[in-house]
C-alpha cells in the first residue's frame, strides 16, 4: 500500500515496496547549516515539495487537498501557489494546529474559511473536526501531506496527518506525503507512549523523541497498521534529497508561533514537560522554550521573568507573575542525546508548593504513569532513563524497518 520515490543517494534500511529510482533535475534548495553547530555533512538539500517532477505526475487530473501551513514552501512559494501554477487542481485547503499561515496561538481553535490570494475553501483539522470527514473528502482524490514537523511526539501536526491518513483509508483516497528533514532526527528518547495516554498530543506508540521524518512516520503508521481498524491508505512518500539523520537542519520558517529558532526547537523536547507542571516555559516573553521558571521556585534562581499576554500567547501560564527559572540561551545539548529530565527533577525538589507542581496534562505529555511517581520518589536521571530502556530498544529496532536515510 506504501510506495517510495527513492532517490539514489538515500540509502535506507528494509522499508515497504520502493519502485526505482526516479530523476530529479528541479532547482536545488539551499543548503541550510545549524549557526550553533558545524555541519556533519554539506550535501544540498532538496525537501519532498521541491521536487516537482516526482509527484506531479501524481497529482495531474486529479482532484486534490493539501494539508499545509506556513512552512509548505517550495523555495519562496507556497505550495498551494505551485500546485496551481502547474495546473494542478487543488479543490481545498486543510488547515492543522496555528491555521494555515501558521499565526493562530497555541490551543487557538482553528476556523474553515477562504485563503484571499487562492480563493481555495479552508477547512479545519484544528477544533471541533480534527480528522477529515467523509464529506470533506467526497470531492477529493488525493490528499498531500506537507507540513516542516520537529520529530517530538507531542508536536500535533503528526497527530493530523495520523488522522488525515486514517480518513484518507477509510474513504480510500490517496496520500501523498512530501516529506522534510527533521531537526531532532539525530536521537531518540524519552519514554514511549502507554495506551491509556493516548490523546492528540500522543496518538502513537512512539517515544517522546522518535528520531522520524514524517514521511518515514507515515510509512510506519501505515506499515504497523496503527490507523483505525488496522487499515492502510494508498501512500506515497517523496523523499528528501541529501538528507542522513546525521544532518543538523535549522528550519527557514518557524514551525510555531513560540518556536522561534534553532535553540528553542533543541530544547522543546526537553523544555515542553514543564507544560504539564506550574512552570512556565517562557510563553508570553520574548523567549519561549529558552527560558523556564514558576512563582513557586525559590527567589534566588539566578533568572526572573514575567509572562504577559503576546500575539503567541494570548493568555500565558503564569501571567503577570515574576516567575524565578532559569535562563537556558546558552545551553549546549551537544551529548548523545539532547532529552534530560534533569530540569525536571531540580525544578520539583525546590518547588515550594510541591503538592501543586504538576498538572493532569503531564501523563499526556510524558505518555507514561511512571515518570511522575519516579519524580516525586526522588529517582535519579539514570534511574529513570533504566525504566525507559526496554520500550525504547523496542522502538529502535521497529524504527528500523522504515528509515529512508542513513544514520550518519
Amino acid at each position: 500500500m506504501s510506495l517510495i520515490l527513492a532517490l539514489s543517494d538515500c540509502s535506507r534500511a528494509t522499508a515497504p515496496a520502493a519502485t526505482a529510482p526516479v530523476s530529479s533535475n528541479g532547482p536545488a534548495a539551499r543548503p541550510v547549516a545549524d549557526p550553533e553547530k558545524p555541519a556533519l555533512r554539506q550535501l544540498p538539500l532538496r525537501v519532498g515539495a521541491d521536487q516537482a517532477d516526482r509527484y506531479l505526475p501524481l497529482l495531474r487530473g486529479k482532484r486534490v487537498g493539501v494539508v499545509v501551513n506556513q512552512t509548505s514552501l517550495v523555495g519562496p512559494t507556497h505550495l498551494v501557489d505551485t500546485l496551481l501554477a502547474q495546473g494542478v487542481q487543488v479543490q481545498m485547503i486543510f488547515a492543522p494546529e496555528h491555521g494555515f499561515r501558521g499565526e493562530a496561538a497555541d490551543g487557538a481553535t482553528i476556523k474553515d474559511g477562504r485563503d484571499a490570494r487562492s480563493g481555495l475553501p479552508v477547512r479545519s483539522l484544528y477544533g471541533a473536526t480534527k480528522k477529515p470527514t467523509a464529506e470533506m473528502l467526497r470531492d477529493l482524490d488525493v490528499l498531500v501531506f506537507d507540513i516542516q514537523d520537529v520529530g517530538v511526539r507531542f508536536y500535533t501536526f503528526i497527530s493530523t496527518m495520523h488522522y488525515v491518513m486514517e480518513a484518507a483509508a477509510e474513504q480510500n483516497k490517496a496520500v501523498v506525503v512530501l516529506d522534510r528533514p527533521n531537526p531532532n532526527g539525530w536521537y531518540v528518547d524519552g519514554p514511549v507512549l502507554e495506551p491509556a495516554f493516548k490523546s492528540f498530543v500522543g496518538m502513537d506508540p512512539l517515544p517522546i523523541v522518535h528520531g522520524l521524518t514524517v514521511g518515514e512516520l507515515a510509512l510506519m503508521l501505515n506499515g504497523e497498521k496503527w490507523l483505525a481498524g488496522g487499515r492502510q491508505c494508498p501512500l506515497t512518500v517523496v523523499p528528501v534529497q541529501g538528507y542522513t539523520h546525521a544532518t543538523r537542519y535549522v528550519l527557514p520558517v518557524r514551525p510555531s508561533p513560540n518556536l522561534p529558532n534553532a535553540h528553542a526547537v533543541a530544547l522543546y523536547p526537553t523544555v515542553c514537560m514543564f507544560e504539564g507542571t506550574d512552570v512556565s516555559v517562557g510563553r508570553g516573553t520574548d523567549s519561549p522554550f529558552e527560558v523556564v521558571g514558576s512563582p513557586t521556585q525559590p527567589a534566588t534562581r539566578p533568572y526572573r521573568f514575567t509572562p504577559q499576554p503576546n500575539a503567541g500567547s494570548p493568555t500565558p501560564p503564569q501571567n503577570g507573575k515574576v516567575c524565578h527559572g532559569l535562563d537556558l540561551h546558552q545551553t549546549q545539548l551537544d551529548g548523545p542525546t539532547g532529552f534530560t529530565v534533569r530540569y525536571l527533577l531540580d525544578f520539583y525538589q525546590q518547588s515550594t508548593d510541591k503538592a501543586h507542581f504538576f498538572g493532569k496534562y503531564f501523563e499526556q505529555l510524558s505518555g507514561t504513569a511512571s515518570l511522575r511517581q519516579q519524580i516525586i520518589a526522588g529517582r535519579s536521571e539514570a534511574e529513570i532513563r533504566q525504566s525507559w530502556e526496554p520500550g525504547l530498544s523496542r522502538f529502535k529496532a521497529l524504527r528500523k524497518k522504515y528509515l529512508l536515510y542513513p544514520e550518519k
